[in-house]
């Protein structure tokens, strides 16, 4: 595939992943979290916060294309 295909691709996705997973998060922080402490919010926030990166990383990983061989 060529480079800057991959890489227009690969933007689209990291958007879209980030625009799904802000609304989904949110989502669950307010059915799930209302009545909840102070640090129980915060450390979901944390976590939820770093946790889509993971994903994102996948995505960049593939962007990057193959490794060269040598």
């Amino acid at each position: 595939m060529v480079p800057r295909l991959r890489s227009f691709i690969g933007t689209i996705l990291i958007i879209v992943l980030v625009i799904v997973y802000a609304l989904a998060a949110t989502t669950v922080a307010t059915l799930l979290l209302a009545t909840s402490p102070w640090w129980v919010h915060f450390l979901y926030f944390l976590l939820s916060g770093l946790l889509w990166i993971l994903p994102a990383m996948l995505i960049i990983k593939w962007m990057a294309g193959p490794k060269p061989k040598g």
